[in-house]
């Protein structure tokens, strides 16, 4: 079997179809989280990309050979998953996606029993270790398969965290992502007057990729917006699970300001709590949770890690910069519906606008966003950043986080993509864009 072990990434498995992921490679996971799983059906789901059905009925095909029971959810959001295993009961999930990467790529996110995530930590590697074996239990009989439609639960238990939502006109951008799905069934239950962009699924992403994190990307929204003066809009990512939002001015709220809006939403609800936000999360994060008397934990970026830590420290909510939201009562698991449905009903108990919401978390820093550079040596680049700024604080956490008391950086390899990714944040935009260019101009002279 034509197997390339690269595509084992440090939370999921993505590589290029039919290159690097095949028919065949998709089975043989299958048959060995079958192995892995403990007793009880399987769930196995897809996004809408060209590929994704044939690679998640190989899926099925393996768990089925070992005698697994299998529920076929069918095209789904990745949060859909994580909801139908905590919902269910099901001993674990495999959604076929590869998120925001391009057309040619796909992939497959392992979701264990609880909806404890599968990475390398936590039985990726032992999944991967008995598909380069070829080595699978021995069973007395094949497994059967079922389908089911979670659409109405999942949009009726991400509603159930917006009890105050009222009537909102909101812009949505699904990219030609799975989100596509969601909205119809939105607008059937809730009171919100939605205008659709790209709702239609296709998988070749013939509007613009479906990556928010990537602002140029939020064009179209933020002209829908500000043409027919929408309350707010929404971008997601293709298979769903990631959101962002954009006020009514038509200016992109950023992971980490959401993050600290929804931070005061749980502290206000659950004094005292726990909030976790990843290594490249907004100081204000961590602020807003200090002034308001919670407890926070920095983590590292991804979810497998940063689910595992929700339940480590019984967090009620963690954010990324990214745009990955979790939630304590959503089995720990992220959602950018759930997040964007917070969001609304925060702006409906208050009567304000998102931009007046947003306004004391974006005054107080001022960051470069993510910034993404190919290199072929990645560590050599790293330890340069190291060497050139050795009087700040520096931990290892995930990448190289350099810490000063105006201003911080972090720069890490993709777990994902062939890049180096930078971030920057300090206390004013002077500072900010004078510390990017002396951060940048040492990573270009070390990849040179």
């Amino acid at each position: 079997m034509k197997f390339t072990e690269s595509i084992f990434k440090a939370y999921d498995i993505r590589g290029k179809v039919p290159e690097d992921l095949t028919s065949e490679v998709a089975k043989a996971v299958g048959r060995a989280l079958s192995d892995f799983l403990p007793a009880g059906k399987v769930a196995v789901g897809r996004d809408m990309r060209p590929d994704s059905q044939q690679l998640s009925s190989s899926i099925i095909d393996g768990l089925v050979e070992q005698g697994r029971d299998v529920v076929d959810l069918g095209q789904i959001t990745s949060d859909m998953m994580y909801f139908a295993v905590g919902k269910y009961n099901f001993a674990g999930g495999a959604m076929v996606t590869a998120s925001h990467n391009p057309g040619e790529y796909n992939g497959i996110k392992l979701t264990g029993e609880g909806v404890v995530p599968i990475g390398e930590e936590t039985g990726l590697e032992d999944i991967k270790r008995a598909i380069v074996e070829d080595r699978y239990k021995d069973v007395e009989a094949h497994g059967l398969v079922h389908t089911a439609d979670v659409l109405s639960d999942w949009v009726e238990h991400a509603l159930s965290f917006a009890p105050n939502l009222k009537k909102l006109r909101v812009g949505i951008d699904a990219g030609n992502g799975m989100a596509g799905i969601i909205v119809p069934e939105l607008q059937k239950d809730a009171e919100l007057e939605i205008e659709g962009l790209y709702l239609e699924l296709d998988g070749t992403f013939p509007n613009h990729p479906a990556n928010p994190l990537d602002f140029k990307n939020l064009k179209d929204l933020i002209g829908l917006v500000k043409k027919e003066n929408l309350d707010c809009g929404v971008a997601f990512d293709g298979d769903g699970d990631r959101a962002f939002l954009v006020d009514e001015n038509g200016d992109v709220v950023s992971g980490s300001v959401l993050g600290a809006l929804l931070s005061k939403k749980f502290l206000g609800d659950k004094p005292g709590a726990t909030i976790l936000y990843n290594a490249i999360t907004s100081r204000i994060v961590p602020k807003i949770v200090q002034d308001m008397g919670g407890k926070s934990y920095r983590t590292k970026v991804g979810h497998s890690f940063i689910k595992a830590d929700m339940r480590k420290y019984n967090a009620v909510f963690a954010c990324e910069h990214s745009g990955h939201f979790y939630f304590k009562d959503n089995y720990n698991a992220d959602s950018g519906l759930i997040a964007v449905l917070c969001v609304l009903d925060i702006m409906c108990q208050s009567g304000e606008t998102l931009s007046k919401l947003c306004r004391p978390f974006r005054e107080e820093y001022s960051d470069s966003g993510e910034i993404n550079y190919t290199a072929s040596d990645k560590d050599k680049v790293i330890e340069a950043v190291a060497s050139n700024f050795s009087a700040g604080e520096q931990d290892r956490l995930d990448g190289l986080t350099i810490n000063y008391p105006d201003w911080w950086l972090n720069i890490r390899p993709s777990n994902t993509e062939p890049l180096l990714r930078l971030n920057i944040e300090a206390n004013n935009t002077e500072l900010m864009q004078a510390k990017l260019l002396e951060v940048e101009a040492i990573i270009k002279n070390s990849i040179d």
